[in-house]
């Protein structure tokens, strides 16, 4: 038995980066665009300028499409910055193949939501430097994490047990998201799933509602109102 493939680093040197990311790619596919048990009633009015995510499963599900809507703007301007066109093939091929992921998850949940979706975000990402690769990666790994955290904190509200299921699908292809940026800031690592982000328990870190809105306030420029989701 070659024990080193149950290591992290045996497993991504064993299935390359990218088929590594293939390996999650599809799971929203064909997971249905349904919203079932949701209605208008669950999205209220909110002070002027703000963004109200509502109540119930739609607010959390809009809590879901505001982090995919920042984690999609984010790789749209990765791909537009000097660092992505002068990358190597390889991590031009990942940080694609991240883009249309994100993207894809943020057209799903805004399909799914329909009349109740909340609209479309505004995103200052001045702080980073597109033009180097270790800004580049560092964000795409504070953006992963958090996208990650915030679904492991939300899914025990979600009521509807098909659309827990379809958020369980997501977070994990967030968690190899994750896995892989990781494992271009330090390849090989047995840092791979993450020291900082696994308790004593071997459970990974979960951030309330407010914890995520508040670290993804410095990128996002509504203010955003998510005082009925639960706590």
């Amino acid at each position: 038995m070659n024990k080193e493939l149950f290591k992290p680093q045996g497993l991504i040197q064993k299935a390359d980066r990218r088929q590594f990311l293939k390996m999650g790619s599809l799971t929203v596919a064909g997971a249905g665009l349904l919203l079932m048990g949701c209605n208008d009633d669950d999205r209220m009015p909110s002070m002027p300028g703000m963004v109200n995510l509502g109540s119930g499963d739609v607010g959390i599900l809009n809590y879901a499409y505001a982090l995919e809507q920042l984690e999609a703007g984010f790789y749209a301007e990765v791909m537009k910055g000097s660092y992505f066109a002068n990358a190597n093939a390889e991590e031009k091929t990942i940080m694609g193949d991240l883009e249309k992921h994100e993207r894809a998850h943020r057209e799903f949940f805004k399909v799914a939501l329909g009349a109740n979706a909340i609209t479309e975000l505004e995103f200052d990402f001045s702080s980073i430097d597109f033009g180097n690769r270790n800004a580049v990666l560092a964000a795409a790994k504070t953006f992963e994490d958090l996208g990650v955290a915030a679904y492991n904190g939300a899914g025990q509200f979600l009521t509807n047990a098909d659309l827990l299921l379809i958020a369980g699908k997501i977070v994990s292809v967030e968690a190899r998201h994750a896995a892989a940026i990781r494992d271009l800031i330090n390849p090989n690592s047995v840092d791979f799933a993450g020291d900082d982000l696994i308790d004593a328990n071997g459970l990974e870190r979960t951030l309330n509602f407010q914890q995520v809105l508040t670290a993804a306030s410095t990128f996002v420029k509504n203010e955003i109102d998510f005082s009925q989701l639960p706590s």
